[in-house]
């Protein structure tokens, strides 16, 4: 049976993109060899990450997402503030970080989470963080290199002028290639339908 990378997201507008290819461009520009950065043009907000499903699930999972957007209405996020996972000293991840109506993007991700239990994917160990990631910092990095990467994080401003307007909640394909994931739509569904 084919199998599908997949995981579920909120996509972005174009122009946040673009602020964020800006905000990558200005970061990278300090130099740090052991970061591999994100291309800011693939970034999306992932509500959750479902590695490879059979095909014949993606129906499946569709009516699960359907089911998780009825009743939230359309609401509305902002981006800004910059930080790390797990701590400026040992830096991993550099993320961007999401505020507004976060409460519904709570719920809609629990029950994007809860439908899929059903569904026999295994649940989330970590508390959902809504975030946009930047970088990776590669294992090989030292902890002197990690701490300077997190202090020009925790020290960098950053306010998005472009609102992500949430209606819509997307299954995605991630194709892994040489220059890197390619993401492409397999279904869509509207919030406050049905």
């Amino acid at each position: 049976m084919e199998q599908v990378r997949s995981f579920v997201a909120i996509e972005l507008p174009g122009g946040l993109k673009d602020e964020l290819v800006e905000l990558s461009e200005r970061l990278k520009s300090g130099g740090y060899p052991g970061v591999r950065w994100v291309d800011p043009r693939g970034i999306h907000l992932t509500l959750k990450f479902l590695g490879n499903v059979a095909v014949d699930r993606l129906d499946d999972i569709t009516e699960v997402l359907t089911e998780a957007a009825r009743g939230i209405s359309p609401f509305r996020l902002e981006v800004g503030g910059l930080g790390v996972f797990p701590n400026p000293r040992g830096v991993r991840v550099a993320w961007v970080g999401m505020h507004g109506d976060t409460d519904k993007l709570q719920q809609l991700q629990q029950r994007v989470e809860s439908g899929l239990v059903t569904l026999g994917f295994a649940a989330e160990s970590r508390r959902f963080t809504p975030h946009l990631t930047l970088a990776r910092v590669r294992d090989q990095v030292s902890p002197e290199e990690r701490q300077r990467f997190g202090q020009v994080i925790e020290g960098t401003d950053f306010e998005a002028r472009h609102k992500i307007e949430v209606d819509t909640v997307y299954l995605m394909r991630s194709q892994l290639t040489r220059q890197g994931a390619v993401y492409s739509r397999l279904s869509s569904v509207g919030l406050g339908k049905g």
